[in-house]
C-alpha cells in the first residue's frame, strides 16, 4: 500500500506538470496560428494507450512515461519527421514563423513550470502558512550520533552560525546548505571556529544508509519506546513514552547526557526519575555492563517536543498579499540551491554524481501517506527543476532550440534543417545517456 500511495502521488504529480509544460507550447502556438498536430502525455512509440483528433490535433496518452510532447508542424522535434521538412514551408508551419515567434513558444513550457511552481508556492503559504524551528533557538547545540557529522568536524553541543558566511535562520535548513556549502562557522563552549566542508562530503553522504535518517538533529531527550524483551528491566515499570529526566539523582536533559552519565554506573542498580503524562515517577533499573538499560530510543515530533518545552517554534501566516513576495522568495530560493547542486554533481571530485536519481528517486521523495501539503510542496519543487533542467542548452531541450533562434536573431543566419536533425540525433543521445546514468544510478543504490 506504501508503494502505491508513492507511485500515485508520483504519476499524479508528472502527469500534471507534463501537460502544463506541453500546454505551454501549446498556447503560443495556436496564437500565432501554428499547426500543432499532437498534444501527448507520455510517448506513443508504435501505439497510444487513448487518442482522440479533435480539430487538428491529436490528444492522446502514450505508454512510455518518460514525459511528453507537441508536435509542431515544420519543426524538427521528438518525432523526427524529417520527410515533412523536404517539402517547401507551408504558412502554418513553425518554421515559416519569425524567430521571436518561435523564441516564444520555446519558451512557453518552461515559463509554465516557473509560474506553476511560484503559485503553488504562494498558496501554501496562504493556506497554510509556516511553522519550523528557528536556529537560534537550538540554544544547547546539536546531537552529533552519526559518523557523517563527525568527519565533517562537528560535536555534540555545536551551536551552526552561519554557513559560507550566511547566517542560518532556520535549522531545517542546514543539511542542504551543508550540501551546497563550503565552509561553515560554529560557535562551541563560546569560542567561534571555521570549518571547511570536505570536498567528499556528498559522496559520503549518498554513500549512508538511506534509512538513518538526517546527519544533523537538535539533541533529544531520552524517549523510551520500548522495552527489549531481554532486558534487565522488563518488569522494572519502565514503560513506552517515558522520558528519563534523572539518573541516580543526576539531572538529565538529553539522551547524550544520560550516555554518559550510564558509563558510571556501570553493572549497578540505581533509580531513575521519569516524566510520565506530566508526573515525576521513581523507577528502580539496572544498568547493563554495556552502560544501557535495555530500552529501545523513541522519537518525538518537533511540536511534541515544544509541548515538553525542548524548543519553540516558530509560526508565521501569510494574508493572500503577504504570500505573493514569500512564495516568490521561496521559489527562487528553491532554484538558486538547485542550481548550486548541479554545480556539485558536474565536479567529479565531490562525488555527488553518485547521487543523481531516476524515476525510483523521484518517487521516494513523496510521503508513505497522503499528504496534500506535501504532494504540491513536491510538485513546486519538481515544476521548478523541470523548467530549469529543460532551459539547459542541450539539443532535444527547449534550451537548445532557445539556442538556435537567439543566434538566428542575433546574426541573421537560421541553422539549417540538416544541422537541426543532427544536433536533435546528438541531443537525444545525450539525454539518453543521463537518463540511463540517473535510473541505473537508483537501481544500483537499491540492490548493492
Amino acid at each position: 500500500m506504501e508503494i502505491f500511495i508513492k507511485a500515485s502521488q508520483f504519476i499524479l504529480s508528472l502527469s500534471l506538470l507534463i501537460v502544463l509544460h506541453e500546454l505551454g507550447h501549446f498556447i503560443p502556438a495556436k496564437l500565432f496560428k501554428t499547426r500543432v498536430e499532437k498534444f501527448y502525455l507520455f510517448f506513443d512509440y508504435k501505439f497510444s494507450l487513448f487518442k482522440k483528433k479533435i480539430g487538428e490535433t491529436v490528444y492522446g496518452i502514450g505508454w512510455i512515461p518518460l514525459g511528453g510532447y507537441v508536435k509542431i508542424s515544420g519543426m524538427i522535434d521528438e518525432s523526427m519527421d524529417t520527410d515533412q521538412m523536404k517539402e517547401e514551408p507551408k504558412p502554418w508551419e513553425f518554421r515559416s514563423k519569425p524567430a521571436w515567434q518561435r523564441l516564444i513558444i520555446m519558451l512557453g513550457g518552461v515559463t509554465v513550470n516557473f509560474i506553476l511552481g511560484i503559485l503553488i508556492y504562494i498558496c501554501l503559504l496562504w493556506a497554510y502558512g509556516e511553522k519550523f524551528l528557528p536556529n537560534d533557538n537550538v540554544k544547547d547545540g546539536i546531537w552529533v550520533q552519526d559518523e557523517l557529522a563527525t568527519n565533517l568536524g562537528l560535536q555534540t553541543g555545536d551551536k551552526i552560525v552561519s554557513i559560507d558566511g550566511k547566517k542560518i535562520e532556520r535549522f531545517g535548513e542546514l543539511p542542504i546548505e551543508f550540501i551546497n556549502g563550503n565552509t561553515y562557522t560554529i560557535n562551541r563552549n563560546g569560542e567561534t571556529i571555521q570549518k571547511e566542508i570536505p570536498t567528499d562530503f556528498i559522496s559520503k553522504l549518498v554513500d549512508r544508509d538511506k534509512n538513518a535518517g538526517s546527519f544533523i538533529t537538535p539533541r533529544y531527550p531520552f524517549v523510551i519506546a520500548e522495552v527489549s524483551k531481554d532486558s534487565p528491566n522488563l518488569n522494572s515499570g519502565l514503560q513506552p513514552k517515558d522520558i528519563i529526566i534523572a539518573i541516580n539523582g543526576e539531572p538529565v536533559t538529553y539522551f547524550d547526557q544520560a550516555k554518559e552519565l550510564l558509563e558510571k554506573y556501570k553493572g549497578q542498580k540505581i533509580d531513575v526519575i521519569v516524566n510520565r503524562e506530566s508526573n515525576k515517577v521513581t523507577v528502580p533499573v539496572s544498568v547493563t555492563d554495556k552502560a544501557t538499560l535495555g530500552v529501545a530510543l523513541g522519537s518525538l515530533s518537533l511540536p511534541d517536543l515544544e509541548k515538553l518545552g525542548y524548543y519553540q517554534l516558530a509560526s508565521k501566516s501569510y494574508s493572500f498579499t503577504e504570500a505573493i513576495p514569500a512564495g516568490t522568495k521561496k521559489a527562487w530560493t528553491t532554484l538558486a540551491n538547485y542550481v548550486k547542486q548541479l554545480k556539485k554533481i558536474v565536479n567529479p571530485s565531490t562525488g555527488a554524481y553518485k547521487g543523481l536519481g531516476g524515476f525510483i528517486s523521484i518517487g521516494s521523495i513523496f510521503p508513505s501517506e497522503w499528504s496534500w501539503y506535501a504532494f504540491w510542496n513536491i510538485t513546486a519543487f519538481l515544476s521548478i527543476m523541470l523548467g530549469f533542467m529543460n532551459l539547459l542548452p542541450i539539443p532535444a531541450l527547449d534550451g537548445g532550440h532557445v539556442v538556435f533562434t537567439l543566434w538566428e536573431m542575433i546574426t541573421g543566419k537560421k541553422p539549417s534543417d540538416k544541422f537541426l536533425e543532427y544536433a536533435q540525433i546528438t541531443g537525444f543521445i545525450l539525454l539518453l545517456a543521463l537518463l540511463l546514468f540517473a535510473n541505473g544510478n537508483d537501481i544500483f543504490r537499491k540492490f548493492f
